[in-house]
Formats: structure tokens, sequence, C-alpha cells
């Protein structure tokens, strides 16, 4: 079966680049799907310079945005708790931005997402962006021709913009194949606690695969310009790609490890006269366990 449009690697990404040691065969199982005991290693030494990349950025004040986009269940939302499972949400924050509201609709397109950019020594990550309105907003319907039209003039134009204002910005595309998607959307709707993640949205973008396609084809022609490029990540398997998106991400960066000593001296507690009140006086949960 060859490759859907959107799951197809880009000329020359094989395994050239890829080390013996990423790339060796026990390290996937029976399915060609990346080994959990693998994932767990690897995530962890990742996790632990993007702790170091994130003291950097403080201390430097750089000032960082990372654009993730894709289809639904492609995997976003994965790398994206992943990246923050170890960093400080006072650095690294995530920008998910719920439907406009009436008045942000007669706005300018980009002023909702302008008040989301990072501040000097943060990095803030969008789950979804406005690359809404090339791809979700045009395939459903919900904006004109000519707002379609304008977002492709504007949008290298304001993404210039604010690299040129001194913003790091990167943009990755997670892509998933038409079965794995459909086996991902099966799989939240076998299980109640899932099925909220399986919305009317869904089920018509996985209708419209094609159409969704296409819309990405005409988003990269227009907006993978030389100062942002579109990075792709092919998903299908979810392991591999935390780890290749990570790690491409953690590799834009030469940076320094900035991070506090690890050993700090714990103070004593410092005496004072006290007289704690009476236990029965509050309330405590119940002691089931």
């Amino acid at each position: 079966m060859s490759q859907p449009i959107d799951q197809r690697p880009p000329e020359g990404a094989d395994d050239a680049q890829a080390s013996p040691h990423h790339r060796h065969p026990d390290s996937y199982n029976k399915k060609g799907k990346l080994r959990s005991e693998v994932y767990e290693r690897e995530i962890v030494v990742l996790q632990e310079r993007l702790v170091q990349l994130q003291h950097w950025v403080q201390h430097t004040g750089m000032k960082v945005l990372v654009i993730f986009e894709g289809r639904g269940s492609a995997g976003k939302g994965g790398v994206i708790k992943t990246i923050t499972e170890r960093t400080s949400p006072r650095i690294v924050r995530v920008a998910a931005l719920p439907r406009p509201t009436e008045r942000e609709r007669t706005q300018w397109y980009f002023q909702r997402y302008v008040a989301q950019l990072p501040a000097a020594g943060e990095i803030v990550l969008f789950d979804r962006s406005w690359y809404n309105r090339s791809n979700v907003e045009r395939v459903m319907g919900f904006c004109t021709d000519e707002e379609h039209e304008e977002f492709l003039r504007s949008c290298p134009e304001f993404e210039r913009m604010l690299v040129r204002s001194g913003i790091v910005l990167l943009k990755y595309w997670f892509s998933v194949s038409f079965e794995e998607q459909r086996r991902r959307f099966e799989a939240r709707n076998a299980e109640p606690v899932k099925r909220w993640k399986l919305s009317d949205m869904d089920l018509a973008e996985h209708e419209l695969y094609v159409h969704y396609s296409q819309a990405k084809d005409t988003t990269f022609r227009h907006t993978d310009i030389k100062q942002a490029p579109w990075y792709v990540v092919p998903s299908d398997d979810k392991r591999a790609a935390r780890l290749n998106c990570i790690n491409h991400l953690l590799s834009r960066f030469d940076f320094e490890d900035v991070t506090p000593p690890p050993v700090v001296q714990l103070p004593a507690m410092r005496e004072t006269a006290y007289v704690r009140a009476p236990m029965q006086d509050q309330t405590f949960v119940p002691l089931l366990w």
C-alpha cells in the first residue's frame, strides 16, 4: 500500500542521518513501532535537555515560539504534554485558544494570537495556531475564499515580522496516515473515558481526509518560508514522533547548561512559639487508604 499524501517522507529523509543506535532493529516491535522501554530510556535524556534549554532561554532572555499543527489524533497534544512534563509552566507555557468570540471575529485575524506571543525568557507552545484559517476553517467552510486568500498573503509577512522582532519561530506539522488516524479514533470510541476526545469535527475531518491534505499542501506552498520553515513529523509511531520532534527542537539551539547547582543547603526550621489548633476542629477527607 502506498503512503497517503500526508505521510510520505520528503526525498532524502531516510536513515542516513540516524545513528545505528537509534535505528537498531531490536529497538522496534513486530509491528515496526518503537519499543516502550527504548522510548522511556531516550525520553529521560531529552527531558533533561529540555530543562537545560528552559534555564538557558530564561538566562539569555530569548523569546521562543513553537507551533504544533496537524490532523486530529496526530500526536500534537502528546508531544506538548511530554515537553511540559518536567519543565516550569512559568517559563514553558502552552497556548491552546478556544473558538473566537463574536468580538474576536471582528478583530484583525492575528490579533488574539499576538497576545499569546512570548516575552523575554519564555517558550510558548501553540497547540494549533493561526493556521486554523488555512486548514480547518478552509476545509469546513468557516471562512470565505477572500479571507483564506488574505491569510495566505499575510501570514508569511506576519511571521517574518515576528522573526525580525527577535522571536525564534519553529513550526511542526504532525503527519498521520488515514489508516492510523482511523485506528486511533476507533480506540477513543471504544473507551468511555476517551470518547470525549472524539468530536464531530474529528469525524468530519476523517471523512474529508484528502481535502485536508490539499489544504495542507496549499498552506505549505505559501508559508514554508526560509525565515520560518515547516518541519514535518511522521507520527504513525507516536513514541518515535515524540523523540524525533523533541530532538529536532533541541538541535535548533546552541545552548549551554546553566541549570542551577543540583544540591542546595536546606534551612533548619526556625523556632517560634506556636500551639497547634486542635485537630478535631479540622475537617479531614475520608481516609479510605
